[in-house]
């Protein structure tokens, strides 16, 4: 059974006093603005009041946080609660915004932003067992927002999507013949969407063509870890939770780097920053790219691009095709013919919903996150933005992808982001490496300024160099 806070038993609007007590001497609900008391949940809601809600871009751009806003405001009119777009960067940083009652009150970020403010005191531990979604989210979602104090599981985020990678492809620009030339174990679905091997000799065959594949910004580790990890690396040891355990040379992942190598090769330059990044969804729709890889949410602005090149909107929904990550080869080596095959294993992180330890409205934010996590919003969040649900009920209600998401979550074949203040330290020495492998195809063959990763230790010593990194700048100080 999964703890909560411990001695909730009434519901939101009832009186849960205790709980604010407790969470006080456990030290995870402090933070407040100096010389005020910790907040507490005690189910009475703050009347005639302004709630500022962080939202992510997309959200606001498709216009979902408006819909969400106007049913929730008409929902509680009543009481004067007033929730509005906090009209802040979506990245803004509570830490130093909060204190001085710059930050939102309700935030919507993925787990691994959300639970770097718990050691901080920035967010609130939140009574989950009251909320209605509480029962429809997996566990594994959940944990992506405990805190461990003193024994007992805290929660201070609720998950509403699953972020994992998916492939987005154009149907319509498979080969004619593919069903015979690209189909080898005859199963109705192109190889290259199946194994790297195939979308690797794919896109090969494509850039012979003057156009291109599949194509991704190589240096962003939030793609790339995965490389590393389905061949044994991961982030932190003891459930990613030790920090003195670094593990990203861990295993075989010296074959996760020669795969992103391979796959440099068969771009262009532009893979090693983030210009495919930010020219993905104008390339897709205009059929200058096959394929790439990104997140759930993204799906509406693939459709708007093929629009734009002609396709109306049933079109553009019959071409786009999206698919679950392709097996990798055992071996490491793109070029194999006929690889034994492994499942790809990618990063992906749960996105939800926090409260500010800085709200004067702690009441009404509860009951906006409570409201934002039903059924009939999440599910409403899907249709605009593509997102996978975190609860049950609408992932099976999408159907799909959605689904495949949800059980690749339960399976352990999604690695949640590091729900630690410690995982911001990743980034860095990650993606310096990953830019560096990415540059290696472009490089001279050999000289001074000559291709850097030719073989496994090559690989491995540098992993090796950045789990030092990443250690020493964890613990040099300390």
């Amino acid at each position: 059974m999964r703890k909560t806070t411990v001695g909730v038993t009434a519901g939101i609007l009832g009186h849960i006093l205790t709980l604010g007590i407790i969470l006080t001497a456990c030290g995870l609900m402090s933070g407040s603005v100096e010389g005020e008391g910790a907040y507490k949940f005690t189910g009475v809601l703050e009347r005639n009041i302004t709630l500022r809600i962080l939202e992510n871009d997309t959200a606001i751009k498709q216009g979902y946080l408006k819909e969400l806003l106007d049913a929730f405001n008409a929902k509680y009119a009543e009481y004067g609660i007033h929730a509005q777009d906090a009209n802040m960067d979506q990245y803004s940083d509570l830490e130093n915004d909060g204190p001085y009652g710059y930050g939102p009150d309700v935030l919507y970020q993925a787990n691994d932003r959300l639970m770097k403010y718990v050691d901080g005191k920035h967010i609130q531990p939140l009574p989950i067992e009251e909320l209605e979604c509480c029962g429809q989210i997996d566990q594994k979602a959940w944990d992506a927002y405990k805190a461990v104090v003193e024994g007992e599981d805290f929660y201070c985020g609720v998950p509403v999507n699953i972020q994992g990678p998916l492939l987005y492809y154009r149907k319509d620009l498979l080969p004619a013949d593919w069903r015979t030339a690209w189909d080898d174990n005859g199963n109705g679905v192109p190889d290259m969407i199946e194994s790297w091997n195939a979308l690797y000799r794919f896109s090969l065959s494509k850039r012979a063509e003057g156009k291109f594949g599949y194509m991704k910004s190589l240096f962003d580790p939030y793609f790339a870890i995965g490389y590393l990890y389905s061949y044994g690396a991961y982030a932190f040891g003891k459930n990613d939770t030790d920090t003195y355990d670094v593990g990203f040379s861990k295993g075989e992942a010296e074959k996760g780097a020669g795969v992103l190598r391979q796959l440099a090769s068969s771009m262009n330059e532009s893979c090693i920053d983030d210009t495919v990044t930010v020219s993905a969804y104008s390339k897709i729709g205009s059929g200058d790219y096959f394929a790439t890889m990104t997140t759930p949410d993204v799906y509406t602005m693939f459709i708007d691009e093929l629009i734009k090149n002609g396709m109306t909107r049933a079109e553009a929904v019959e071409n786009l095709g999206i698919a679950d990550i392709p097996y990798l080869p055992e071996s490491g080596d793109l070029s194999e013919i006929n690889p034994a095959l492994i499942p790809s294993k990618m990063m992906g992180g749960v996105n939800g919903y926090a409260i500010s330890a800085y709200t004067k409205s702690p009441n009404a934010a509860l009951a906006f996150v409570d409201f934002a996590t039903n059924y009939a919003n999440v599910k409403r969040r899907n249709e605009l933005l593509g997102i996978v649900p975190a609860r049950r009920d609408a992932a099976d209600e999408a159907g799909g992808l959605s689904e495949t998401i949800n059980k690749n979550l339960a399976e352990g074949s999604i690695a949640v982001m590091p729900s630690i203040k410690a995982s911001a330290q990743l980034w860095t020495p990650l993606q310096t490496f990953f830019t560096d492998v990415a540059k290696d195809p472009f490089r001279p063959v050999s000289g001074a300024d000559g291709q850097k990763y030719r073989t496994p230790d090559s690989f491995r010593a540098a992993l090796i160099n950045v789990d030092k990194q990443i250690y020493d700048s964890i613990h040099a100080l300390q």
